[in-house]
């Protein structure tokens, strides 16, 4: 692999404003001495050259040497033992050894989707046993700097421990604002790196000096710096006939063995398309009552959309015929995800000769109900506010009919495969924009455009909430340095979270509920802070739930004592604590308006922004003559959140499977008309609430 010498990297890193040591180099062990001269003991030697990334695994460094004629002996030494494994090195590097201190790496590598990717964490010998670092994807600001360095397990090391003095943090965020901030070495490198490294940097209470750095897959180092802040915004792309198109043609439709052709006019037909409807076929003149056309090129000139499903080897000759034409959707497979690449670059090259945007290929289309588009039988539900960006058709589906069945409504859902052109960054940019769009989700498994997205996740201004596929599946090759191999999926969806605001999820489910709570409470104005009320019957349920809201990084605030008093005064308290998770009877035979009356009595004195109200619903069934005092208290609850309209209610049906058919349909069209979102679970309800909380201190604070 190319790589530049270290003491080159030293020389230009200076420029940069890092510390290094002093130092100079001979071209053999005899020069050593003479460089040495003038250089304060203890000293170091290292070789370098091809073969020698690893240096202090291939023997080709020496400490604590105590002057210039030990320094040429340590050489000569090293010298001997790498020929003898068939390495010549191209000369040495003598340099005065920093004081001690806690060492640390600061490391860049280029990830395949999101672009470089800055690393920072406890370096030196540690760096692979403990594996205690943080991520963020480039170009990085001084609060990112601060809070990586906050998520390291060796942060008490940084602050001082055991009688030890903390290190110059300043000092250390300005290496790694030198290495990854707008300007910076990495900004500079530009595509001429693969991985950058500072490993260690040792930092004590008065600064921090990079001892070792390290440049691979580039030969040469750039001349003069780059201007910060070159980045210009990309403006949103227009989709709206994408999502509302005037026709509709679909390639395809078989007269004699019907296909997925056939079941998209049965689908459009089904929804009531309002528009121009054709289908293509070179000799019918109608297909299940839908008129037909020769051709693509002669399809009516209000065609906005077409859908293409044919074989993979014949899709890039019906593009070509597309010209005028909009948006072609490919729902076809076999292209790059069955490793041929090449046809999907043919595809796409169609798609540029005929002047059209590809849609796909491998996707499923559009849905969007306020413009007729769908790919999914039966009625379209109503317009919402939700869109959603997928790369699996079947998981958007899913997505659509179980968020419908719970009461979620739809603005716009693109499914878009392979993203050979029409990419998830493209359309989220527009998405942003979209008046009918107040909620966005996405389900990712390769981004193809995920420097595009990263950029744009930065400026939305609106909750998104990602799932993302293949996290711990798509391994990367090992790379050279310490840093690639620190570098992960997972960990770079979770940098690329923690930079921009979304919520991450681990299941269709969790999405499915988060996008319900911000649909329905991110226009709340809340207050700031983790807090979370959690009040409802049942002690075991209580302490468990204590267990869940913890896990998910949510704090459950201790009651003030005249709060207590309040609560007294309602006659709680009695046989139970007064404690947050709050255990108070709900149930067939409880007053309903209890749990109101508790909350508004707790936000008194200390305002919670979210309340998480639990009901076990087997109880209103084995105990009581009727569902009635269920729906009662759904009804209560509504009101309660009318009148804390700073504060998001969030309701939890434990339990709902013992109830009689049709009476969670019942409380969640109650409680979702009041603006209270519903869940089966306290797992569910803690992830939307912390993606609620996401969003929230995005919005206070900004992420960029």
């Amino acid at each position: 692999m190319k790589s530049v010498p270290e003491h080159a990297v030293k020389a230009w890193i200076r420029g940069f404003g890092v510390a290094v040591p002093r130092g100079a180099t001979a071209s053999s062990p005899e020069g050593v001495g003479t460089a040495a001269h003038g250089l304060t003991s203890p000293l170091v030697v290292k070789a370098y050259g091809p073969g020698l990334v690893h240096k202090s695994d291939a023997g080709a460094v020496r400490l604590g040497l105590e002057s210039p004629p030990a320094a040429c002996d340590a050489a000569a030494e090293m010298l001997t033992a790498l020929t003898a494994r068939g390495v010549t090195p191209d000369g040495f590097l003598v340099e005065e050894q920093a004081a001690p201190g806690v060492e640390v790496i600061v490391g860049a590598v280029r990830d395949p989707a999101f672009g470089p990717v800055l690393l920072v964490g406890l370096g030196g010998v540690w760096t692979e046993v403990l594996r205690d670092t943080a991520l963020r994807l480039c170009p990085v600001t001084e609060a990112d700097a601060h809070s990586m360095l906050d998520e390291l397990r060796g942060a008490a090391l940084l602050n001082g421990s055991r009688g030890r003095p903390g290190i110059d943090q300043d000092a250390l965020v300005r290496v790694m604002l030198a290495v990854g901030s707008p300007g910076g070495i990495v900004d500079r490198l530009g595509d001429g790196f693969t991985e950058f490294e500072l490993n260690p940097v040792i930092c004590g209470p008065h600064g921090a000096v990079a001892v070792d750095a390290r440049l691979l897959g580039a030969d040469t180092l750039p001349t003069g710096r780059r201007p910060a802040g070159d980045r210009q915004p990309r403006a949103a792309s227009g989709f709206d006939r994408l999502f509302a198109p005037r026709g509709i043609a679909v390639v395809g439709a078989s007269t004699r063995k019907p296909g997925f052709g056939n079941m998209f006019l049965g689908f459009y037909k089904a929804a009531g398309y309002k528009g121009t409807l054709l289908a293509v076929h070179p000799t019918a003149s109608d297909i299940d009552g839908v008129p037909c056309v020769p051709s693509l090129a002669d399809a009516a000139p209000d065609v906005d959309y077409a859908l293409v499903a044919v074989p993979a080897a014949r899709c890039a000759e019906v593009v070509r015929q597309a010209a005028g034409i909009p948006y072609v959707q490919v729902m076809s497979g076999g292209f790059r995800e069955m490793g041929a690449a090449e046809l999907e670059a043919g595809l796409l090259a169609a798609a540029r000769e005929a002047g059209v945007r590809l849609l796909g290929p491998n996707c499923m289309g559009v849905y969007a109900p306020a413009g007729g588009q769908t790919f999914l039988g039966g009625e379209p539900g109503r317009p919402g506010r939700i869109a959603m960006i997928s790369q699996s058709g079947g998981l958007a589906g899913e997505v659509i009919k179980v968020g419908e069945r719970r009461g979620l409504a739809f603005s716009k859902v693109a499914t878009v495969g392979n993203s050979a052109d029409v990419t998830p960054a493209e359309l989220l940019r527009y998405l942003a924009a979209d008046d009918d769009t107040a909620v966005i989700g996405l389900y990712l498994e390769d981004p193809r455009d995920g420097r595009g997205l990263f950029e744009t996740l930065r400026e939305v201004g609106k909750p998104v909430v990602a799932l993302v596929g293949g996290r711990s599946r798509q391994g990367r090759t090992a790379a050279a340095s310490h840093t690639g191999g620190m570098v992960s999926d997972t960990r770079v969806w979770s940098a690329l979270a923690a930079q921009t605001g979304v919520a991450l999820v681990t299941g269709q489910d969790d999405l499915i509920g988060a996008l319900d709570f911000l649909d329905l409470h991110s226009a709340r104005d809340v207050g700031p802070g983790r807090d979370v009320l959690v009040i409802g019957p049942s002690g075991g349920a209580s302490v468990l739930a204590a267990d869940v809201f913890d896990t998910a990084g949510l704090e459950l605030t201790a009651f003030p004592d005249e709060t207590k008093a309040a609560l007294r005064d309602l006659g709680l308290g009695a046989g139970s604590s007064l404690a947050n998770p709050l255990e108070i009877p709900v149930g067939p035979q409880a007053d309903p308006d209890l749990v109101r009356g508790a909350v508004t009595a707790i936000v008194a004195d200390r305002p919670f922004t979210d309340v998480v109200a639990h009901v076990n619903v087997q109880s209103f069934v084995t105990f009581g003559t009727s569902v009635e005092p269920l729906l009662t208290y759904a009804r209560r609850l509504g009101a309660l959140q009318e009148e804390l309209p700073r504060t998001r209610v969030t309701l939890v049906l434990r339990n709902s499977e013992c109830a009689p058919a049709g009476v969670e349909d019942d409380v969640r069209r109650i409680a979702r008309g009041a603006g209270i979102p519903v869940y089966r679970t306290m797992e569910a309800a803690a992830v939307a609430v912390a993606a609620g909380k996401t969003f929230s201190a995005r919005s206070r604070h900004g992420t960029a």
